[in-house]
Formats: structure tokens, C-alpha cells, sequence
């Protein structure tokens, strides 16, 4: 069975267990969305076409990431007007895995099949015991001692320092022009 589905301005042909990548829709992973706007159905032959839409037909999906795609350049240049425009893009995508496709009164299908259902009220289920907490305690930090403060000690007078007197090199003679 596959479907025609309309999302984010764009038509996707999808069956069951397909994953895609659309535009961004609300949803965190792992989340159930359900696409209404089913433009086609097909299945075993026969194929139902919709006026706009197939009424009352609906494709379940879950999210399966938020991600974004590969960035996309745009460079404008107009030659020799000294014009160029770099910009890049890069679209917020949702990666949906496709899990139904329903038509007109179907219900969605049991996640297990029956055998996985029958196998599992067989079994008991595992009771899962906690381990006991164990509190620990942490003594509180003491305060690290102060060292006692100290008086501040006398400085000395700095030392006159005698200015320093640099002599000029003596300037070489520029060779005459004769």
C-alpha cells in the first residue's frame, strides 16, 4: 500500500516503515504525527484518487529526528559593476518514519502481532526491585582558619636614583662634494 501525502508545500509518495525528510514540523522524537492532506492511495491494484483530497484517509508517522540540512549558497554577481552577494541557508528538516497508512474507518494497527502478544501474557512480568537507598552523610565543611592579620610593615624610603645622562653619539661627517 503506499500514499501521496501534501506537507510544507511538497508531495511525498510513501509506504509503511518508509522514513523522510521533511520540513520542519512541531514535534520532539518520538512523538505520533498524523498527515491529513492525502492527495492518493494505492493498494493491490486498485488506486483511489482524491478531489483534492481522498476523504477521511490519514498516514500515521513518528518523528524520528529535529535536524537541519546541508547548507545552500547563494551567490549574486553582476560583472563588472563590482556587485557580489554571499548568503547561505540551511533548512530545519523532521525525520519521520512512516508506521500507517489508513483509509476511510480504518483504525491504526496493534503495535505487536498476536503471536508477540501471546508470548508476553504467557510470561510473568518481571517484578523490578529498586536497590534501597543508601543515604550517605557528608560532613559539613569547616571554615579554613584565618591566618591572623599582620600589621603592615614599615617600607623604606625608596633610594634617590641619580639621573642617568646618556651622551649623544657624535654625528659622522658627510663626505664633500667637490
Amino acid at each position: 500500500m503506499f500514499a501521496i501525502i501534501k506537507t510544507g508545500g511538497k508531495q511525498y509518495k510513501v509506504a509503511a516503515n518508509d522514513i523522510i525528510r521533511v520540513e520542519k514540523l512541531a514535534g520532539a522524537s518520538g512523538d505520533t504525527i498524523e498527515f491529513k492532506d492525502v492527495l492518493m492511495m494505492g493498494r493491490e491494484g486498485s488506486v483511489k484518487i482524491g478531489a483534492p483530497l481522498v476523504t477521511n484517509a490519514r498516514v500515521l508517522g513518528t518523528v524520528l529526528d529535529q535536524t537541519r540540512d546541508d547548507k545552500v549558497i547563494i551567490f549574486k554577481k553582476k560583472r563588472r559593476h563590482n556587485y557580489r552577494r554571499k548568503n547561505g541557508h540551511r533548512q530545519y528538516l523532521t525525520v519521520v518514519k512512516i508506521t500507517d497508512i489508513l483509509a476511510e474507518g480504518e483504525s491504526p494497527r496493534a503495535k505487536s502481532s498476536p503471536a508477540v502478544a501471546k508470548e508476553k501474557a504467557e510470561k510473568p512480568a518481571e517484578k523490578k526491585t529498586a536497590a534501597p537507598k543508601v543515604e550517605t552523610k557528608v560532613p559539613a565543611k569547616k571554615a579554613a582558619p584565618q591566618p591572623e592579620a599582620k600589621a603592615p610593615a614599615k617600607q623604606a624610603a625608596p633610594k634617590a636614583e641619580k639621573p642617568s645622562v646618556k651622551k649623544a653619539a657624535p654625528k659622522a661627517k658627510k663626505p664633500s662634494k667637490k
